[in-house]
């Protein structure tokens, strides 16, 4: 019998779409028509309007990568929403070092990086009830067997690219899973172990990189990152950023 608080782990049921717009999209729609628990996944083999960050796509093909969302109940105040994205960074960076190696890093606020190229990105979606924090739906596409990518994406790279092998996306999905649940579990304990092992990944800590906010661009020396996810840098004066504030300029 399950005790008081008890969840399902996170894949404890994982649907398989062949092809949807975007697994977000049709995680929400789930979700609003009441058919999702804590932990379900849906991995799609296809997406045709994936997204990414700030309303940007998420440009992939079929069969190649891991593409998923899972939907989670929070425990959480809503102060709390950048622990629960740096969770699931942490999750998805564990999940790529094993196979990627010590060069994968988390770029703020959590990208997947593998040296200057970008190996996966997550997208999460709330959804409240006044003040209530309902649902996060949690979107990751991470690269695992594309080789050809769009022109349009600066700086990809997959995992067949890093170690020249041949994956199976949809029981890799199944290990990021357990990655999740993983460091899920340690979220909910309240431990804050996890701000600190997110800020020992991040991309270009303590070294000096680009920013570009508006149409200006300066040096400055990235210092970590706040509770609330604001991007912390050194330079003549100490500086923090929101998400969307300023991007990185990778030569």
């Amino acid at each position: 019998m399950a005790h008081p608080g008890h969840r399902s782990p996170i894949g404890h049921s994982y649907i398989i779409l062949p092809t949807i717009d975007s697994t977000n999209n049709y995680a929400m729609r789930q979700i609003q028509a009441g058919l999702a628990t804590h932990g379900t996944v849906w991995f799609a083999l296809e997406q045709t309007a994936g997204k990414g960050q700030r309303g940007k796509s998420w440009l992939t093909t079929a069969n190649q990568n891991i593409m998923l969302s899972v939907a989670i109940t929070p425990d959480l105040l809503p102060t709390r929403q950048f622990w629960l994205s740096a969770t699931v960074a942490l999750a998805c960076y564990d999940f790529y070092k094993k196979y990627a190696g010590d060069e994968t890093r988390i770029k703020w606020p959590n990208d997947v990086y593998w040296r200057d190229r970008k190996a996966g990105g997550i997208l999460i979606e709330n959804v409240f009830r006044g003040s209530d924090w309902l649902y996060a739906v949690v979107g990751i596409g991470i690269n695992i067997n594309q080789v050809l990518f769009d022109t349009a994406l600066p700086n990809p790279v997959s995992l067949k690219q890093i170690t020249g092998k041949d994956f199976d996306p949809t029981e890799m999905g199944r290990e990021l899973c357990q990655a999740l649940e993983n460091r899920y579990q340690v979220l909910r304990a309240g431990n804050t172990v996890i701000m600190q092992e997110y800020q020992q990944a991040l991309y270009k800590l303590h070294q000096p990189v680009t920013l570009k906010k508006g149409t200006a661009s300066f040096e400055t020396t990235i210092t970590g990152v706040s509770d609330s996810g604001q991007l912390l840098t050194k330079d003549v004066t100490d500086r923090a950023f929101d998400f969307g504030e300023v991007e990185f300029v990778i030569r």
